[in-house]
């Protein structure tokens, strides 16, 4: 048993290992994940372990472009869920765990995380999929250009420094449980503005300024001060 293993049951978990390679399995496994999400409604965490990295000369293993397609559109999935998503790095992140870890809200890890991206077919081959849109904007390309063209590991304080990792814990359940219970049940809001900080790199400033009208004009409604005009 795990530390953090004392923490099942309060929300929904899923652990997934960065050294297994993409399968039909897996997006299996993460979907029905995402629906007990969503069946918790709004206001409910979920909690995603993550850990397990491959090197970059392993093979991809069997798979399609269709595969791939399906799990880039699972991860977009997670990453729109309505509720909040805490993530917990356990050491070695890379492969499909580190490309769940950037779909993530609330991101935790031990001393010893060591993040590392997907790879392709060979040294320094970085996997060309949706991780490094991600990257590029949660980041910038410049602070992460090193690791995505030369398969240079992101170490723990570099990770921090960049916000890919938000807090480092020797005692893991503590971490998360504090998580927990700090996070606010806000409901569809955090879906709104999560949403709305994913467009803001690749919306021009017409296109997002009613998206986020609209989220003001719903957060005044909520609290009586709409406009009546």
């Amino acid at each position: 048993m795990t530390a953090t293993d004392d923490i099942t049951g309060i929300c929904p978990q899923l652990r997934i290992d960065g050294t297994q390679p993409l399968s039909r399995e897996l997006i299996a496994r993460v979907q029905a994940f995402a629906d007990q999400v969503e069946e918790g409604g709004p206001d409910s965490v979920a909690v995603l372990h993550l850990t397990g990295s491959t090197p970059a000369s392993t093979p991809v293993g069997d798979v399609d472009i269709a595969l791939v397609n399906k799990w880039e559109r699972t991860l977009r999935r997670i990453e729109r869920l309505s509720a909040t998503t805490v993530a917990v790095v356990h050491g070695d992140c890379g492969g499909t765990a580190l490309e769940m870890l950037l779909t993530t809200d609330c991101r935790l890890g031990t001393p010893d995380v060591l993040l590392r991206l997907p790879s392709g077919s060979g040294p320094g081959a970085a996997w060309p999929g949706m991780a490094l849109y991600r990257l590029a904007n949660q980041v910038g390309v410049a602070r992460i250009r090193r690791a995505t063209l030369f398969d240079t590991p992101v170490q723990t304080t570099t990770a921090l420094e960049l916000g890919l990792i938000d807090e480092i814990a020797d005692d893991l359940e503590a971490a998360v449980a504090v998580a927990l219970a700090i996070t606010p049940r806000q409901g569809a809001d955090v879906a709104v503005r999560r949403q709305l900080l994913l467009e803001a790199t690749t919306t021009t400033f017409e296109e997002a300024l009613g998206r986020h009208l609209a989220a003001c004009d719903r957060v005044l409604r909520r609290s009586g001060h709409a406009s009546e005009s």
